[in-house]
């Protein structure tokens, strides 16, 4: 079957793709280093530490402040994250602007929509559970739902290939390297969000297309689709 006949999968990303989840992680991260003794940290010092997922974004934090936390310790501060985190997840997190008119342009013309992210699949799910999303994609893949996670290219290409999708009809939709370096490593095309969490400046992630709004994605997604 040749991937023309496959319908085309668009990829997202979770956090500062879909969703300015920023808030909520954040005020979580807070309380864990309150727990853990150590000072808070600046804003925008630790929205650059999203991404890579909570264990990280923790894990981060409690370096950035000077604390070393090991083992068991460190584990009942990571699980106090998570259960802080799925208490408030939607308490301030929200679409960014556009997105919804975005997705109903790719499902009207018959794209189908997954998303690819290194947020634990249930933690995904409730996010997009509470903001009244997850009817929208036909596929969520956390950071646990392969054996593998981004940036390796198995867990882009399980993602659509659980969506019923080819590699050669897909493309990934992220705000961060961690996105543009798993498109590249299953060879399929980027496109790069600004408005995420990324120390480097998005236009110079070196994805295969960079917009500024979500109001030109449906324009980004047919051009190269178009590639081909």
């Amino acid at each position: 079957m040749s991937a023309a006949t496959f319908p085309a999968v668009i990829a997202f990303d979770l956090d500062g793709t879909l969703v300015d989840t920023a808030p909520d992680l954040l005020d979580t991260l807070d309380i864990v280093l309150d727990e853990a003794g150590a000072p808070r940290l600046p804003r925008e010092d630790t929205r650059k530490m999203i991404g890579a997922g909570a264990k990280a974004l923790v894990n981060r934090g409690l370096t950035a402040a000077g604390i070393t936390v090991d083992g068991p310790e460190f584990e009942k501060l990571y699980e106090r994250f998570l259960a802080h985190y799925a208490d408030h997840i939607a308490d301030s997190s929200r679409p960014f602007p556009g997105l919804i008119e975005a997705l109903d342009v790719l499902s009207a013309r018959g794209h189908v929509l997954a998303v690819c992210t290194n947020k634990l699949e249930y933690l995904s799910r409730l996010l997009l559970d509470r903001l009244e999303l997850t009817d929208r994609f036909a596929v969520i893949a956390g950071s646990d739902t392969f054996p593998v996670y981004k940036p390796d290219a198995g867990h882009l290409l399980g993602t659509i290939e659980r969506a019923g999708g080819s590699p050669g009809r897909a493309i990934m939709v992220g705000d961060s390297m961690t996105d543009v370096l798993t498109a590249k490593n299953a060879r399929i095309p980027s496109i790069v969000v600004p408005f995420g969490y990324t120390e480097t400046p998005a236009i110079e992630l070196g994805g295969d297309a960079f917009i500024e709004h979500f109001d030109r994605l449906p324009e980004a997604v047919e051009r190269l689709l178009g590639r081909g």
